[in-house]
């Protein structure tokens, strides 16, 4: 059975209740069960925080054990060079996603230091950015 963690950062906590216009009304809590019953056969795994050094840890902790991370790290993406250094320190593949595309917004939000130690991008689709980035280890 494929292990796969969703990992996501900072703000996270709040979809459903923070800029619905940007980030729609569903909790993740919610389209996490959603993702559970699409892939049972998935040992799929949740982990969100708002602080850069329990993300590096849960990084630490799962990245030579499970076969896929799909990872929204909010804005450490725009960051953070720890986050990028996890990524790269570990054995696991990490998708990178976002719920909107970034580069229809704020230009600061153009430019991640993690991508170039991702598996691969995934971004602009809504919560349906983790089913894609899913898929992508299957």
């Amino acid at each position: 059975m494929n292990k796969i963690l969703i990992l996501n950062g900072p703000n996270l906590n709040l979809l459903g209740v923070r800029e619905k216009g940007i980030y729609g009304n569903q909790s993740f809590e919610e389209y996490f069960e959603t993702l559970k019953s699409l892939y049972t056969h998935i040992d799929l795994t949740y982990f969100q925080h708002n602080c850069e050094g329990a993300i590096i840890n849960k990084l630490h902790e799962v990245g030579f054990d499970y076969d896929g991370i799909v990872l929204n790290a909010g804005a450490y993406t725009h960051t953070s060079i720890a986050i990028a250094d996890a990524i790269a320190a570990i054995n696991t593949p990490v998708v990178e996603v976002h719920i909107t595309n970034v580069h229809q917004r704020e230009e600061f939000r153009h430019y991640s230091y993690l991508s170039k130690n991702c598996k691969g991008v995934i971004l602009g689709f809504g919560l349906n950015s983790y089913r894609l980035a899913v898929e992508s280890f299957l």
